[in-house]
């Protein structure tokens, strides 16, 4: 069955907000999207998206929909600002995180691939997690403490 919704009517069940620091925008999960993902991640100036990460299965598409900032990707730091793209593919141990270093909202078309057996790595924490599972370890023990938010 097709569903066709508006972003200005977004359900609170497909957005989260992080802190007061960053926000998502489920719009694939709210139109019932079964292979990837789709969503608009916004981050207030100062604040980061995620923690830098790279995904094992997950390949990854970003499309800078307003504002400027950091794109730190592959060990090297690019500015980015609105019109600007990139793609991440899987299983290259690119790790990325977006940083507003800018002054006005973020705002980041993010579309992804949903795997099954993914692996996230946080190289910054050496931190392994295991979305399926939600099995979080570094290389020595799992880690019940452990917490994925880039901005506390």
């Amino acid at each position: 069955m097709i569903k066709i919704s508006n972003i200005n009517n977004i359900h609170e069940d497909f957005a989260a907000d992080f802190l007061g620091k960053a926000s998502t925008l489920y719009l694939g999960k709210a139109a019932g999207s079964e292979k990837f993902y789709i969503n608009i991640d916004r981050i207030v100036p100062g604040y980061k998206s995620t923690k830098y990460h790279s995904h094992t299965k997950q390949e990854e598409f970003f499309l800078i929909l307003n504002g400027e900032g950091t794109l730190r990707i592959d060990d090297k730091e690019y500015l980015i600002k609105k019109g600007d793209f990139v793609s991440k593919p899987a299983g290259k141990n690119i790790a990325h995180q977006f940083i507003n270093t800018g002054n006005e909202v973020l705002e980041i078309l993010d579309i992804g691939s949903k795997e099954q057996g993914d692996i996230a790595y946080y190289p910054d924490e050496e931190v392994f997690y295991l979305s399926d599972q939600e099995l979080v370890f570094n290389k020595n023990h799992n880690l019940d403490q452990w917490d994925s938010e880039p901005n506390k």
